[in-house]
């Protein structure tokens, strides 16, 4: 089994003893800071070397055509990419006269420490230049999730045994040199020298300053970045500012007696805007510095401590049994939580502000994996992500309008909002990203009863996508409403007739938006919502078509899915896998091969549509045909395993999402971390494991545990209340620690809990036998390592 090496397996840190260079780009994801607006990348505070240097703020990007060797209608000119922004971390160092540099001299330690529950990362160092010099150095680090422009840094020098002279110096650099990508499609578009220089200057006050500005060449976003300084060291000491085009840099130098300290306390301020003029912007970054400074770096790691002790107090997961898995899923809620916080109506990309794999783009990853993670433990966050893509229904629209379609179709990919996918099949196609959107939406409202959101996103979102499957689909001879040449989830099936997955969610959609629509009359009708507009939604509702092999008794994933010969798994060599990399997707759209779970995730989230029957049928079906060539699909695969009895294949797919980047499983991390396979770790838990449903009647639990845990404790935030759930192999008890007592179903036995615990028995799950799999893809057994006493 492969372990979390070289992080330890900590509950609440992620440690790393010592430095491999060669697996220095997965760890500058691993190791990096956010607060949804702003994003550091792991990156050594010296600059060099460095696998991937990356600062990010969200939704500043850069346009970059789309060539066609064919252009066709309605196809996206321009995408858009996410660009590596003013680099406010670089601290250099020289130990008389030679740079710091962990290639050269003798590196006696280094340490890195990502503590989940301060919300820093530490870096320790010893090491003695050619010459011969030791030095210590320390390194803390934090993206504040109070002061949403503010980074901050507090680097401390210490000659070891001798008095050294130091010279630091703190710099902010625009226009690094960024590395050659790979071929893999997937990995971001490099863009050389993105920022064009606007005005700098450097300030030698109390505290000495730097601002930048710069603006992007093609999509005009204007950017302002600055630090200021806490400088504190001996008596024979001079500090210096100086600013160019593309470098503002502080510089101390200092004679320091040996065991005394050189402390620098680095404050970095970030804003951006499409409007606003450079004066407004640099007095932006200038007040946010001061509002740093008044707070102080001790005030800054106490409110940043109190932020995360309360988003633990309603989102902690508590793991009795596999020290590893406890670890990954806390590393997993604090990177989706850093990847939302503060993003206050920007997207969620896919890999957070942690990298620029897949151009920094959003997906439908974002509504159907990470916003229900969002919605039970910081549901604020939820709303805003909502929030953003109701700000971009204009365009949504006119999309629509585009495609000869009404409503709104909102981007496959994107930034901005506008479409960013090149590639029509596995794009546009895959319309079901607006019923996941409405889902996301529903969820939230029943999570939250927010009748503000209610009212001014939820209904409009579910008006224009409802417009959208109305026009989109169409009633056969046969009285069916079908929806035809779609794409599913699974993008080795691309523009197919009734996708299963798509079907059940339009279904859902388009029932949700009537019966809202008929509860908020008068905000439908000023959205133009008619008595027939609403009910021609329920008709399609009720009519959808559930395609179904009557021969096989299973679920097509599409019309005629079940006919198409299967791909030969065993003649297909282990290193051709993402098989999207090594085969033409015409072998791949006629052949019976399921890329990520589509049936599946359909009976994860509309398992009120199947019965207990054709779940195991259908999951044991398509389990042999689904190869996973995306990181979203062993959560889901937890998910159902659990539900239909396949526990401990539930487990092993668990490990998968949970371990995919602290183990580096797609071997892409360096890229930036994959936030729904994070999300989906949790989902497994609770979901999985916890057996949690939304269900009409409220909240249903359905726990049970594999053979490989001794327990599961998990928090979640509900209808403005904390519940605590704690789940034994026998028994499973609920406990209320804040809000008002509220109704449940365990295993579809109703109670109401309160903040005295209750508890009831779990009976044994019928032991299954595990289904067959793909020759050369199956799941990765995982044994679970055991807990010790914390």
């Amino acid at each position: 089994m492969i372990k979390n090496e070289p992080y330890g397996a900590e509950p609440w840190t992620l440690n790393e003893s010592s430095l491999d260079l060669s697996m220095l780009a997965q760890s500058e994801s691993v190791f990096a800071l956010s607060n949804g607006h702003l994003g550091l990348r792991g990156n050594l505070d010296e600059g060099e070397p460095s696998g991937l240097p990356g600062t990010y703020l969200n939704s500043l990007y850069e346009d970059r055509p789309l060539p066609y060797a064919e252009a066709g209608y309605g196809f996206p000119d321009l995408g858009q990419t996410v660009i590596n922004v003013t680099n406010g971390k670089i601290i250099r160092l020289l130990v008389d006269d030679e740079p710091f540099d962990i290639r050269y001299g003798t590196l006696r330690s280094h340490t890195r420490t990502l503590d989940m529950r301060a919300g820093t990362l530490t870096r320790n160092v010893t090491w003695t230049s050619p010459a011969g010099h030791t030095v210590k150095i320390t390194s803390v680090r934090l993206v504040s999730l109070t002061q949403r422009a503010i980074a901050a840094i507090c680097y401390t020098v210490t000659p070891v045994d001798e008095p050294l002279r130091l010279v630091v110096m703190s710099e902010i650099v625009a226009n690094e040199e960024m590395p050659v990508t790979a071929k893999d499609p997937r990995a971001a578009a490099m863009l050389a020298e993105p920022l064009v220089s606007e005005e700098h200057l450097a300030i030698d006050g109390k505290p000495p300053r730097a601002v930048l500005v710069h603006s992007t060449r093609s999509s005009k976003l204007r950017l302002a970045a600055g630090m200021a300084h806490d400088v504190r060291g001996p008596e024979r000491m001079t500090v210096h500012s100086e600013s160019f085009p593309d470098l503002g840099r502080l510089m101390v130098a200092a004679e320091v007696p040996a065991g005394e300290e050189l402390r620098l306390i680095k404050y970095l301020g970030y804003g951006w805007s499409a409007q606003r003029s450079r004066p407004a912007l640099i007095d932006q970054v200038s007040g946010a510095l001061a509002a740093a400074e008044l707070t102080g770096w001790q005030g800054l790691l106490d409110e940043q401590r109190a932020y995360l002790d309360a988003f633990w107090e309603g989102a902690d997961v508590e793991v009795d049994g596999d020290v590893e898995i406890q670890q990954a899923v806390r590393f997993g809620l604090f990177h989706i939580l850093q990847a939302a916080a503060r993003a206050e109506l920007r997207p969620v990309p896919a890999k957070g502000l942690t990298g620029t794999g897949y151009d920094g783009h959003t997906f439908w990853d974002t509504e159907a994996f990470v916003l229900p993670v969002l919605t039970y433990t910081q549901p604020a966050a939820a709303a805003d992500a909502l929030r953003w893509r109701h700000s971009t229904l204009p365009i949504a629209k006119q999309h629509a309008a585009d495609l000869g379609l009404k409503g709104a179709a909102f981007a496959w990919r994107t930034i901005h909002g506008e479409e960013c996918s090149g590639y029509w099949p596995a794009g546009t196609a895959a319309f079901h990203i607006n019923a996941d959107i409405a889902a996301a939406v529903v969820k939230y409202l029943d999570a939250t009863s927010d009748a503000d959101f209610e009212r001014e996103v939820g209904l409009p979102l579910l008006v224009e996508t409802a417009r959208l499957w109305r026009s989109l689909g169409q009633h056969d001879a046969n009285g069916k409403f079908r929806i035809e040449g779609v794409t599913g989830p699974d993008e080795y099936s691309a523009v197919k007739d009734n996708n299963l997955y798509t079907n059940l969610m339009a279904q859902a959609n388009l029932a949700a938006a009537a019966d809202l629509a008929v509860k908020l009359t008068d905000a439908a009708r000023e959205l133009d919502v008619s008595n027939e507009e609403a009910a021609a939604w329920r008709d399609a509702a009720a009519d959808i078509y559930i395609p179904y092999d009557e021969r096989l008794g299973v679920h097509p994933q599409h019309d005629g899915f079940t006919d198409y010969a299967r791909w030969d798994f065993a003649a297909t060599p282990p290193d051709h896998y993402p098989l999207l990399l090594h085969y033409p997707y015409f072998q791949l759209y006629r052949k019976q091969v399921v890329k990520q779970a589509d049936v599946v995730l359909a009976m994860q989230l509309r398992g009120d549509a199947f019965t207990p029957e054709q779940k195991l049928r259908n999951f044991d079906y398509y389990e042999p045909l689904t190869v996973r060539d995306s990181s979203l699909s062993a959560c889901s695969q937890s998910v159902m395993a659990a539900e239909v009895g396949h526990l401990e294949l539930a487990h092993d797919y668990l490990a998968e999402a949970a371990f995919m980047d602290l183990q580096d499983r797609e071997h892409n991390t360096k890229d930036g971390l994959h936030i729904a396979s994070l999300a989906g770790a949790w989902t497994a838990l609770v979901g999985g494991f916890g057996g949690v449903r939304c269900a009409a009647e409220g909240l249903a639990f359905v726990p049970r545990l594999p053979p490989g845990l001794a327990g599961l404790t998990f928090r979640m935030r509900y209808q403005g209340r904390i519940i605590r759930v704690h789940v034994t192999h026998h028994e499973a008890s609920y406990q209320l620690l804040a809000g008002d007592p509220l109704p449940i179903t365990h295993h579809g036995h109703p109670l109401t809990i309160g903040p005295d615990k209750m508890t009831r028995e779990i009976t044994a799950p019928k032991q299954l036998p595990a289904p067959a799999q793909p020759a050369g893809r199956a799941s990765q057994p995982h044994s679970s390592p055991s807990s010790e006493t914390r």
